[in-house]
């Protein structure tokens, strides 16, 4: 068996439908998913996803494609796009995962400039209890839980706040552990695509065009999104073009007409067209039903 190729690729846990527009992160505690699955998540992969498991306490068998090393808590475990990974948890194990999309996470890295970049390859810390670092990202995983799980003012100034601290204080540390030992030589090349395309997406771009700017023929770069993440490089260009699209009409005031013409649309009845096939309603339907909800749990 092709143990990579094998995987299931989900966006979370047990999850193949695509990642909600508009929502960049999601944080839960350890036991709320796994307790579910019997303590056992079984290998599988993400794409466009970073994951960071802080384990606060008990005992976890980590499986990095073939690999497989226990780590106590307090250990930190970071996860890039692509890699399968799977965890073994013991009954008394608790602590947080938290999910980020690419998008967000490049956005992050790039705010806070050199050195902030995310590892390229799994990466596992062991910490000791009694250290000052490893209270730190205990309080700041809690918080970060504690602010995604909430419904009130500011929510997301606050999450973005104690994502940031959790993120610098990760990066601070050096890197305790390797690459996967079967980790796909490609993955370098998808996630200089998912940089490329996290560029110039408004631009709307052809395949021909990014496979040239990355050296490689469409043939290669069909490949590498597929294997990793499950799609064509016209799936992924229109999904990043259609959250783009989601994001303008949620957060912004700009009209319609605006937005077609931000995000490269000659005619705002293209716009329409291509919205409603990626997210299945108008573009005013959706923003319209986002506000509506919006108003309900106020």
């Amino acid at each position: 068996m092709d143990y990579f190729q094998d995987a299931p690729l989900f966006q979370l846990y047990g999850e193949q439908s695509d990642w909600p527009l508009g929502e960049m992160l999601h944080c839960e505690t350890i036991a709320s998913r796994s307790r579910l699955h019997h303590w056992h998540i079984r290998p599988h992969r993400h794409t466009g996803l970073y994951q960071i498991l802080y384990l606060h306490q008990g005992l976890s068998i980590v499986s990095l494609d073939t690999a497989r090393p226990p780590i106590h808590g307090p250990a930190v475990v970071e996860i890039p796009q692509g890699y399968v990974h799977g965890f073994e948890f013991g009954d008394d194990s608790s602590g947080y995962v938290i999910t980020i999309t690419q998008t967000l996470l490049t956005h992050l890295a790039r705010r806070l400039g050199p050195g902030a970049a995310p590892s390229p390859h799994p990466v596992l810390r062991q910490l000791a209890a009694d250290d000052v670092h490893s209270r730190g990202l205990h309080e700041a995983c809690t918080q970060l839980n504690a602010q995604y799980a909430a419904r009130h003012p500011f929510r997301e100034a606050q999450i973005e706040a104690w994502l940031t601290l959790l993120y610098t204080r990760l990066r601070s540390q050096p890197a305790g552990a390797g690459r996967s030992p079967q980790a796909a030589r490609g993955l370098r090349h998808y996630t200089r695509f998912s940089d490329l395309l996290e560029q110039a997406h408004k631009r709307q771009h052809t395949v021909a065009w990014y496979a040239r700017q990355l050296g490689l023929s469409t043939t290669h770069l069909n490949l590498l999104t597929r294997t990793h993440a499950g799609k064509s490089p016209l799936q992924l260009i229109h999904q990043r073009l259609a959250l783009e699209a989601s994001r303008s009409l949620i957060y912004t005031s700009m009209t319609i007409q605006e937005i077609a013409d931000d995000l490269g649309f000659s005619e705002p009845a293209h716009f329409t067209r291509f919205f409603r096939k990626a997210a299945g309603q108008s573009p005013r339907d959706f923003r319209l039903r986002i506000r509506f909800a919006a108003d309900e749990t106020v």
